[in-house]
């Protein structure tokens, strides 16, 4: 199971940190990403990182504003989101897939989503 966190309301240009804890697996073999899915929209990609630290993939629109991390004694990723902007206003979902898996479409794990409202 999935449990994100950490989302609210936040001002134009200000930052929120997003956290997602696994519980009742080991997720080290996951690669664990952010979705996120505003009213009316189709749910999109954000960010994802693989089991080494340093392989981490952005949406390009939050590339350089938003950090994925993750630790994975803790069994948590994290992201990090900065210069936040109106349209990034959406309900944002932790995932996880196999290291095996070549796509989103195999995970297997979703939590319930975190709101995340950027007021302009």
């Amino acid at each position: 199971q999935l449990h994100e966190s950490g989302g609210g309301l936040v001002q134009t240009g200000g930052s929120l940190r997003l956290s997602c804890v696994a519980s009742g697996d080991t997720y080290s073999d996951y690669i664990m990403g952010w979705f996120r899915q505003a009213p009316g929209k189709e749910r999109e990609f954000v960010a994802d990182i693989g089991q080494h630290t340093n392989s981490a993939a952005y949406l390009f629109s939050v590339k350089g504003r938003f950090t994925i991390s993750r630790d994975n004694a803790r069994d948590t990723v994290t992201l990090q989101m900065n210069s936040l902007k109106p349209e990034d206003t959406a309900k944002y979902y932790c995932g996880a897939r196999p290291n095996w898996s070549t796509s989103w479409t195999e995970a297997d794990s979703w939590g319930q989503g975190t709101q995340v409202i950027v007021s302009s």
